[in-house]
């Protein structure tokens, strides 16, 4: 078929110039009914229509396999029949045709089963006052290690306002201490929060029939706040899409490359800071600003309690015979504990306490999530810098090095640099960053570079530098 251009061309020969059609045949190099049937016929678009031809279409084959296939959905998976035993089913009433042409014909069968039952979500209203959280997994960097953090994310999705919290784990402790902050952050309740099915909220997930049961705890949590709580449906993330794009923004808006941490609290200060700067945004739909949405927003809160909700979790633990007990499946030795059949736990979201019977505190520490953490590829950063020596000075991980390192690395001179890298390679053989670190000093006057850093004229001072009297690891500004 000729292009449109080339149809113009010989509709234009013949109109406007009066060329015969042996003459525009010649002058274009075409056949002579080619040129006759562009040049006196009218083109004009028509509308497509494809129709299935083939023996499977229209034929009382196909209607076969389409009552079978139909009988078969409504029967368990196990007990459908295959592709082939259709075919052998269908060959025994005189089908003539391949197999290929039914197991054709049974895909395209399928596919138009799956468009038309094909769910459409609904667009959901969202009046003022509503919120939805969900948590999140972020990685931070702490004492030259990663840290996974689990961040708690309230969206308004009136307002699009978004509030987060870090904390260690996503048990029951963490989220209702977490729900506290965020209230507190946003200045009121909501009236209504939509969740997902959690475990530390939820203890029998909504079905078609029932409606969620929540623990005990969640549910004196709710009396105490006052706010109506939904969950949402099982695998049904778009009921709360909100936060669940919240996710993503905070996290690779706040939280990526990975921060250093302090302590949470820290780390919740500068995250919440950043998250009031960023209300100064325009409302991608509303198109005015969030910051004065929320100010609209807030007088559908309810009020914050004036009482205090005090989150912690009583558990009664069996003492085993080497004095020990399991929390956060950690073994936990307790001291004089074998004396002691049983003893009570007092958990909160970050801290621990293990009471006697008679109430005498016996153990008293951090929970064990709060020191977990990973070691980060140290060997292969280094392997990177020492290729190339200036690639440290804006590295992300340079900022995640241990203070007496960072400025030890910290010269200009790239030969004496890459030295030092070598020299710092060579120590993560047996040691690992942080004792380096704390054991600089002395490892450093047990190898050959202590004396070239003597005689170095811009070298750090290391007397002048610990008297400074500063936190090793720094916090990164957001």
């Amino acid at each position: 078929m000729l292009t449109m251009s080339e149809i113009n061309c010989i509709k234009f020969l013949r109109n406007h110039k009066s060329y015969s059609i042996n003459k525009i045949a010649k002058d274009l190099n075409l056949n002579w009914r080619t040129a006759k049937k562009y040049a006196d016929e009218s083109f004009l678009p028509k509308e497509s229509h494809s129709s299935k031809r083939g023996m499977m279409y229209g034929t009382r084959w196909g209607e076969m396999i389409e009552d079978w296939l139909q009988e078969d959905a409504m029967m368990k998976k196990k007990q459908r029949r295959t592709n082939k035993k259709l075919y052998e089913t269908l060959c025994t009433y005189g089908f003539e045709g391949s197999y290929r042409t039914v197991c054709q014909f049974i895909k395209e069968w399928r596919l138009g089963r799956d468009v038309e039952n094909d769910s459409r979500f609904e667009r959901l209203a969202h009046p003022p006052g509503e919120a939805q959280v969900d948590f999140g997994v972020m990685e931070v960097v702490k004492d030259s290690h990663a840290v996974d953090v689990h961040c708690l994310i309230l969206s308004m999705p009136y307002s699009n306002r978004t509030a987060a919290v870090a904390l260690p784990a996503e048990n029951q402790e963490c989220f209702l201490t977490g729900l506290k902050r965020l209230f507190e952050e946003i200045g009121g309740v909501p009236q209504q929060l939509r969740i997902d099915n959690l475990p530390a909220a939820v203890a029998k997930v909504r079905t078609t029939k029932e409606d969620a049961i929540y623990t005990d705890a969640f549910q004196q949590f709710v009396t105490h706040y006052g706010f109506q709580v939904q969950s949402c449906n099982p695998y049904s993330g778009n009921e709360k899409g909100s936060v669940e794009n919240k996710v993503g923004y905070v996290r690779y808006n706040f939280l990526v490359p990975s921060p250093v941490m302090n302590d949470f609290e820290s780390l919740n200060r500068r995250l919440a800071s950043s998250l009031r700067d960023d209300m100064e945004r325009i409302h991608y739909e509303k198109k005015v600003r969030i910051k004065d949405l929320v100010v609209e927003e807030k007088k559908h809160l309810l009020r914050l309690p004036e009482e205090d909700f005090p989150v912690f979790k009583e558990e009664l633990l069996k003492v085993n015979k080497y004095g020990e007990v399991t929390i956060d499946q950690t073994k936990i030795l307790v001291p004089s504990g074998s004396r002691h059949g049983q003893v009570r736990a007092i958990l909160k979201w970050d801290d621990m306490k293990i009471i006697s019977r008679h109430g005498e505190i016996l153990y008293e520490e951090k929970r064990p999530y709060m020191m977990t953490k990973r070691a980060l590829p140290w060997e292969s950063i280094l392997n990177e810098w020492y290729k190339k020596p200036r690639s440290y000075g804006h590295s992300r991980h340079a900022e995640y090095l241990p203070g007496r390192i960072r400025e030890y690395l910290n010269i200009q001179n790239l030969m004496i640099r890459r030295e030092r890298l070598g020299w710092l390679r060579s120590r993560l053989v047996l040691h690992s960053i942080t004792e380096i670190d704390e054991r600089l000093y002395e490892l450093l006057s047990q190898s050959d570079a202590y004396s070239d850093i003597e005689e170095h004229p811009y070298d750090v001072d290391w007397s002048k530098y610990d008297s400074l009297n500063r936190p090793w690891q720094s916090e990164v500004q957001p």
